[in-house]
């Protein structure tokens, strides 16, 4: 085997244990964990981006910017 058939063997491994791993977090499959953890945003705080007070706060920052004609 030449180096280069080796390292291609060497990332095909790697990409599927990665992939196995994250079909068996989606899954949940006990025992397997991501290497992506969840998201823990909650609606309604000030920096979320559905929340009335993040809304207004982009607002004011794009018309300040000139991106939007206000």
């Amino acid at each position: 085997m030449t180096i280069i058939n080796r390292l291609k063997g060497i990332i095909l491994a790697t990409l599927l244990l990665i992939t196995s791993m994250e079909i068996g977090a989606v899954l949940h499959v006990p025992g397997i964990n991501s290497f992506i953890g969840e998201a823990a945003a909650i609606v309604g705080r000030p920096l979320t981006p559905v929340s009335v007070a993040g809304v207004g706060r982009r607002t004011v920052r794009r018309c300040a910017a000139g991106v939007y004609v206000c």
